[in-house]
């Protein structure tokens, strides 16, 4: 890996942590596989940080140029899908 996560200075030490792991578990779902609430649960804690779509939407942008990875599909399948795994393709 040789990119950054995107965050924000302004956020406290616990929010950037929460945000990084919330992008691990994206690159995890793509790379290997993650158990669904996993997801689920950093996703709901990402949408505590960052509560406007707009900035979401930038954050995930930022992610997906620096990555390759988009975080929407994965958020998706955990929402839809009743199996404790996500494995994207």
């Amino acid at each position: 890996m040789s990119y950054h996560y995107p965050f924000d200075e302004s956020w406290s030490k616990q929010e950037i942590i929460d945000v990084v792991q919330f992008f691990n578990l994206i690159e995890n779902a793509y790379e290997k596989q993650v158990r669904r609430d996993d997801v689920l649960a950093a996703y709901n804690r990402f949408k505590s940080i960052v509560p406007a779509k707009s900035e979401e939407k930038t954050y995930f942008a930022t992610f997906e140029k620096a990555s390759g990875y988009k975080c929407y599909p994965v958020v998706k399948q955990a929402r839809n899908t009743e199996g404790k795994f996500i494995k994207m393709k």
